[in-house]
C-alpha cells in the first residue's frame, strides 16, 4: 500500500495542483477585499464571508486529498452509481428547497446552504466518461447519440425546474466535449446558427423593411447562403453549386436595389421564393444523385427555418421577463441602468476605475460601498479589476489560461477512452464558466449567475470545481498502471 501511494504522488501533476492553490488562494483574497466591512476585525471571523470561505477552502483541501486516495478505479466501477445519485438529490431538491431569491435549488442543512446542481456537474462528467468507454459503444450511431443526449438533459432539465437556467446552460459545455470525440462540427455550426439566428431576429425585429422586418431579411439570406455554403464545403462540389449561388446572388442583389428605389417593395418575399427554390434544386439533386449531403442541407435549412420563427416566441413567452430586460441591455436595445442593467453599469465602473495597479487591496470604492450587487459571487472579477487594475486582472487571466492549457495537456496524454473523455468534460466546463463569467461582468454576455471557478464566495462552487479536478488528477495519477495493461 505505502509502494502504491508513493507512486500516486511521484505520478501527481503537481502543475495543475500549483495552479488550483494559486486560483483559490487569489480567490480568497478576492472574496476578503469584495465583503470586508470595516467593523470586521479579523479576515478569519466564521461570521464573515471571508472567514467562512476559509473554511470552505480547508475543507476542500481536505476534499481533494480523499479523491487522490481513493483507487482510479472507484470512479469508473461507480460512475453510474453517482450519477443516479444526484439525479435524485436534483428531484429532491425541487420539492424540498426554500425559495431562494426565485429559485428552489439550495438545501439547507442547519446553518450551511449546499447547491446540488454544483455537485451534478461532475456526476455526469463520470458518467459520460463511462458509457462513451464502453466496449462497442458508437457516437455516431442513433443509440450512442440517444444515450449521451439523455445523460446531458436529464440533469439539465431538473436543473431548469429548479428556476437555475444558468446552471443548466453549464451543460451545453459538454458539447465541446463531444466534439472532441468526434461528434460533426455541423452540431456545433447549428448551435451558433442558433445564437445568430435568435440575436438578429430581436436586435433587429423591429427595424423596417418594406412591409416586414429586418431581422427577417438578414436571418432568410443566412440560411440561403448556408444552403448552398453547405454543399460547396462538406461535400467539397463548387461545380454543383456555382450556378445556383450565381443565380441567387444576382436575383437578392436586385430586390435590394429595387427596394432602395422603391421602398415598399417588400425584399423579404424575394428571399423566401429563392429559399424554396433552393429547397426544390437540393431535393431535385437528393433524388438524382441519392447524395446524403443534398438532404442534410435541406434538413438544417428546414429546421433553421423552424427555430427562427419560434425564437420570437420563446423570448416573449418562455423567458422569464427580467430576463428579457437582460439581452435586451447587452444587445444595445435598452439601457436601464437603474434597472437589469445595474449590476453590469456598476461592475464596468469598478473595473474602470482600478486603472492600471489598481487601488490597492480594500482600497476599493465601489466594493467597499457595497455598489455592485453579487460582488463577492457571480461579480467578484470586478473586486479584481478595481483593487489590483489592468495588471492584477491580466495576471488572474494568465493563471486560468494557463489551467486550461495544462487540463488539455493532461487530458490528451489519458491512455483510456474513460479518462480522456473525463478530461475535455472538465476543460469544457472550466472553460464555460471563465468565459461567460468575464463576459457578462464586462456587459458582453447577459447576466445569467454562474459563478468565477476557485474565486466566487460559496462551499458548494469551491467543492463542486474541486470534486472536477482532483478526480481528474486522480485518474491522470493512475494512468501509467493502464498503460501497460
Amino acid at each position: 500500500m505505502a509502494t502504491k501511494r508513493d507512486s500516486i504522488w511521484k505520478s501527481l501533476d503537481w502543475m495543475t495542483v500549483l495552479l488550483y492553490l494559486i486560483l483559490v488562494i487569489c480567490g480568497w483574497f478576492s472574496v476578503c477585499g469584495a465583503s470586508y466591512d470595516f467593523a470586521d476585525h479579523t479576515f478569519f471571523d466564521f461570521a464573515t464571508r471571508a472567514g467562512k470561505q476559509f473554511v470552505w477552502i480547508v475543507c476542500s483541501f481536505g476534499l481533494g486529498f480523499v479523491l487522490l486516495m481513493l483507487d482510479d478505479r472507484f470512479y469508473d466501477t461507480f460512475a453510474y452509481f453517482i450519477y443516479a445519485g444526484l439525479v435524485v438529490l436534483l428531484v429532491v431538491t425541487i420539492f424540498v428547497a426554500p425559495d431562494t431569491k426565485g429559485s428552489h435549488s439550495w438545501l439547507i442543512l442547519g446553518p450551511v446552504s449546499l447547491q446540488p446542481a454544483e455537485f451534478a456537474k461532475f456526476a455526469t462528467a463520470l458518467a459520460l466518461a463511462k458509457i462513451m468507454s464502453n466496449y462497442g459503444f458508437v457516437l455516431h450511431s442513433w443509440r450512442g447519440a440517444f444515450q449521451v443526449g439523455c445523460i446531458i438533459l436529464v440533469p439539465m432539465l431538473l436543473i431548469i425546474l429548479q428556476q437555475e437556467t444558468g446552471s443548466a446552460l453549464v451543460y451545453l459545455s459538454f458539447l465541446l466535449m463531444l466534439y472532441r470525440e468526434g461528434m460533426s462540427g455541423m452540431v456545433l455550426l447549428a448551435g451558433l446558427c442558433a445564437v445568430v439566428y435568435f440575436i438578429v431576429g430581436i436586435r433587429l425585429g423591429d427595424v423596417p423593411i418594406g412591409n416586414s422586418s429586418m431581422g427577417t431579411f438578414v436571418a432568410l439570406s443566412l440560411m440561403l447562403t448556408l444552403a448552398l455554403g453547405f454543399v460547396w464545403v462538406q461535400g467539397k462540389r463548387w461545380a454543383a453549386v456555382r450556378v445556383p449561388a450565381y443565380v441567387v446572388g444576382v436575383l437578392w442583389l436586385v430586390s435590394l436595389m429595387v427596394w432602395r428605389l422603391w421602398p415598399a417593395f417588400n425584399p423579404v418575399w424575394t428571399v423566401w421564393i429563392l429559399l424554396a427554390c433552393v429547397l426544390g434544386w437540393l431535393l431535385w439533386r437528393l433524388v438524382g444523385t441519392r447524395q446524403r449531403v443534398y438532404a442534410l442541407s435541406a434538413l438544417f435549412t428546414v429546421c433553421s427555418i423552424g427555430f427562427f420563427y419560434s425564437s420570437d416566441y420563446v423570448f416573449h413567452e418562455v423567458l422569464q421577463p427580467h430576463q428579457q430586460i437582460r439581452i435586451r441591455v447587452v444587445l444595445g436595445m435598452e439601457s436601464d441602468p437603474a434597472g437589469a442593467g445595474y449590476n453590469v453599469a456598476q461592475s464596468k465602473i469598478a473595473i474602470g476605475s482600478g486603472g492600471v495597479s489598481g487601488k490597492g487591496f480594500l482600497n476599493g470604492t465601489q466594493t467597499k460601498l457595497k455598489y455592485v450587487p453579487e460582488q463577492d459571487t457571480d461579480f467578484i472579477f470586478c473586486t479584481v479589476g478595481e483593487e489590483q487594475g489592468f495588471i492584477g486582472s491580466t495576471f488572474v487571466l494568465l493563471i486560468y489560461a494557463a489551467m486550461l492549457l495544462r487540463l488539455l495537456i493532461v487530458a490528451e496524454r489519458q491512455p483510456t477512452v474513460f479518462g480522456r473523455v473525463y478530461g475535455y468534460s472538465v476543460l469544457s466546463i472550466f472553460f464555460f464558466h471563465l468565459t461567460i463569467n468575464i463576459g457578462m461582468v464586462l456587459g458582453l454576455m447577459p447576466v445569467i449567475g454562474i459563478p468565477l471557478p476557485f474565486f466566487s464566495y460559496g462551499g458548494s462552487s469551491l467543492w463542486g470545481f474541486t470534486l472536477l479536478l482532483f478526480i481528474f488528477l486522480r485518474i491522470d495519477a493512475g494512468r501509467k498502471s493502464k498503460a501497460n495493461m
